[in-house]
């Protein structure tokens, strides 16, 4: 038996790193996962290892029309939707005397707009069965989880598009939390901070995404990387499944009273700062 028993959701970048761990961790508590990802191959291995009841949905979710795609795809594989992640994004770093306007506007893309349009697609499946229940005296929640980061609500220098970005996640989120409490859909927002995964890797390693026939170098400097180690007093960075632990509480039924709300997972950095 798990806690999310009965339950479909919807995790977007998915087939690695932290979206991964969470469709693992919803799968293991009983949920039926949506995974997505930009490479098709790579979601459906990665279903394929989640095993459970997952379905893919591959595709650029910047698009026009694809995130309703998804939304679609999800609502006709499980006939239902009781949780939206929405994890998809990547880093696009530069300062900003040097970034171009499409570079800015890429990271608006992917973590601003993607985020809208697949909630405004789900929008029906979440409300309209709200309705019922709460015409029929019934309190069933729903979870809409939104993946920002302390780059967003602290700044951080060399990602004046990433931080504008999950910046506005924050809106996005505290927004729909006043729209969408009636519907007893609880909407909160995680921002991570330092987390293992190919974004945060070492840019020596040469990890990169190749995007519109652009290749995109994911990654920092070690020497940046082993400077934020000690700015986290808990002395390292998270791991992806310590990551999606966060993510997990989110969705939960402990979490039916938490709304509106930004949860930091830094393992303690820019401890006494307000976001």
């Amino acid at each position: 038996m798990g806690v999310l028993d009965g339950k479909a959701a919807i995790v977007t970048g998915s087939a690695r790193g932290i979206g991964r761990a969470t469709a693992e961790l919803l799968t293991e508590q009983g949920a039926k996962v949506l995974i997505n990802d930009l490479d098709s191959d790579v979601a459906e291995q990665a279903a394929g290892e989640i095993g459970g009841e997952a379905a893919v949905f591959s595709g650029d979710l910047t698009k026009e029309g694809v995130c309703e795609e998804l939304v679609q795809r999800a609502a006709d594989e499980f006939g239902q939707i009781d949780i939206i992640v929405n994890n998809a994004g990547y880093t696009h770093d530069g300062p900003i005397h040097k970034m171009s306007d499409h570079q800015f506007q890429a990271m608006l893309d992917i973590h601003n707009v993607v985020p809208f349009r697949v909630l405004r697609a789900a929008a029906p499946h979440l409300r309209e069965p709200a309705k019922k229940e709460r015409d029929e005296g019934r309190e069933v929640f729903r979870k809409v989880v939104n993946v920002s980061s302390v780059s967003g609500t602290m700044g951080n220098a060399g990602q004046v598009n990433y931080s504008s970005g999950k910046a506005g996640v924050v809106g996005l989120t505290r927004t729909l939390a006043k729209e969408w409490g009636q519907f007893k859909i609880n909407v909160n927002a995680v921002a991570f901070g330092f987390v293992e995964t190919r974004l945060t890797a070492s840019k020596e390693e040469g990890a990169a995404i190749e995007k519109d026939g652009e290749t995109i170098q994911l990654g920092i400097p070690e020497q940046l990387r082993q400077m934020a180690s000690m700015l986290i007093p808990l002395g390292r960075p998270a791991t992806p499944e310590e990551a999606a632990g966060g993510v997990f509480f989110l969705c939960s039924p402990w979490s039916n009273y938490v709304h509106g709300q930004v949860l930091n997972v830094t393992g303690g950095q820019f401890t006494g700062m307000t976001t």
